[in-house]
């Protein structure tokens, strides 16, 4: 029995994502694929459109076998820590392959980048901290220090094309593939990697193109913008676009925006003590948001008209403030990182047709947890905590739900696992 891993958001799931699990198959000749899906959080530090049963439900029904739920610690991380965590949960079950996305569709290129990264030369570090001195951002940096140690030491790598470094190193999908072979490299895993060219639209293109190849953001900004959902036919599954049309006819998509209230009354209570004890939360950023917020509005407006600077990006400070919101410290993430194996692999959904291979899965050492008022028995302490963290995430991103569609709020301890037959 072969298992290829696929780490994603599905949010919303998209004809470019049914083609990579059919890819991704053929690729690894692979009779199952496992899905690492982020819940109801996501790594850009934003909730997603509609909720983890509804983007489980529609990944089964474009050609997923099980999908699981990446810790909201993780999908709420940087892309280092989102790959970090995805991965090792895959590694932890035994899954033998892993096929991700990338715009350049050079496993070489990647793979040379990624070993740099993973070993960290002094020339490179001395690199990095001399361009976060001069007050870049850290992704900013970390791409021009590598960029230019590569150009440096090119003798020594195996780039299919030097001139498009900058490009590898800017790209999104080239990033989290390059975090997720770092991520191997730093478990010593013996998976299989592939790598599939990114079809159609960039990752950040809001546009809606000719063919039927978008971004998961230009069909995000079309629903939130309140676009007719048929102008997404072209892009879209028709499972997807029915899970869509009964999501949102209820009350969805959920957005930043709508925790505003929560986040600002969590900002004020923890104000005394200050919020650099939060994941991706600086000193400096602390300080800021503390002295920052008579001008709070809103989410989105604090975010980009008051935090945001040439050395925060938008995407950072979201996710801090989620973390902030969610009580995800980094002293908790660093310990989670660090993991020798996952703490437990929580289903949502799965085909019922293919149950030998969760048998298959359920081999390992890493728990299966398909019911959770019976997890309390088979996680260690420090299981529970980040399990506890879900849930907590889950019932914020329910609640909000809930107002929004006028219908009472779900229990996490009550739902149901999706089985499709």
């Amino acid at each position: 029995m072969k298992i290829v891993g696929i780490i994603a958001e599905y949010n919303p799931f998209h004809n470019g994502h049914k083609y990579q699990l059919a890819q991704a198959k053929a690729l690894a000749g692979a009779d199952y694929a496992v899905v690492v899906m982020s819940g109801d959080f996501t790594q850009r530090g934003e909730p997603a459109l509609v909720n983890k049963y509804a983007r489980c439900e529609m990944a089964l029904l474009g050609g997923a076998d099980l999908v699981l739920e990446l810790p909201v610690c993780f999908s709420l991380g940087s892309a280092e820590y989102f790959a970090r965590g995805a991965v090792t949960l895959l590694d932890s079950l035994g899954v033998g392959a892993l096929c991700f996305g990338s715009e350049c569709g050079s496993l070489s290129s990647l793979k040379s980048a990624a070993e740099i990264l993973h070993r960290e030369p002094e020339e490179y570090k001395r690199l990095l901290l001399q361009h976060q001195k001069d007050g870049m951002s850290h992704p900013a940096a970390r791409s021009l220090a590598l960029n230019k140690y590569i150009q440096k030491n090119t003798g020594e790598n195996n780039f299919d094309a030097p001139s498009s470094i900058d490009e590898l190193l800017q790209s999104p999908n080239n990033i989290l593939g390059i975090e997720y072979l770092k991520a191997l490299l730093a478990r010593g895993s013996a998976m299989e990697v592939y790598t599939l060219p990114r079809q159609g639209s960039g990752y950040l293109d809001p546009s809606l193109p000719a063919g039927s190849f978008c971004s998961a953001l230009a069909a995000r900004q079309s629903i939130e913008q309140g676009m007719p959902l048929s102008t997404l036919i072209p892009f879209l599954p028709e499972s997807t676009l029915q899970i869509l049309e009964k999501e949102l006819s209820m009350g969805f998509p959920v957005t930043a925006d709508d925790f505003s209230s929560m986040l600002f009354y969590r900002l004020l209570q923890l104000r005394p003590q200050g919020y650099s004890d939060f994941a991706d939360v600086s000193e400096s950023m602390s300080d800021k948001i503390s002295k920052s917020l008579e001008q709070y509005i809103s989410f989105s407006q604090f975010c980009k008209n008051v935090l945001k600077s040439k050395d925060l990006t938008h995407t950072r400070i979201s996710r801090a403030l989620f973390h902030i919101l969610l009580g995800i410290t980094e002293e908790f993430l660093k310990q989670a990182a660090c993991l020798d194996a996952a703490c437990y692999a929580r289903i949502l959904g799965f085909q019922t047709s293919k149950t030998e291979l969760l048998s298959a899965l359920a081999t390992g050492n890493t728990p299966l947890l398909s019911k959770l008022p019976e997890a309390e028995k088979q996680l260690s302490p420090f299981g529970k905590q980040m399990l506890a963290q879900d849930v907590f995430a889950s019932h914020l991103y329910e609640s909000i739900a809930a107002q929004k569609t006028g219908r009472p709020s779900e229990h996490e301890y009550r739902r149901q696992i999706l089985r499709l037959s």
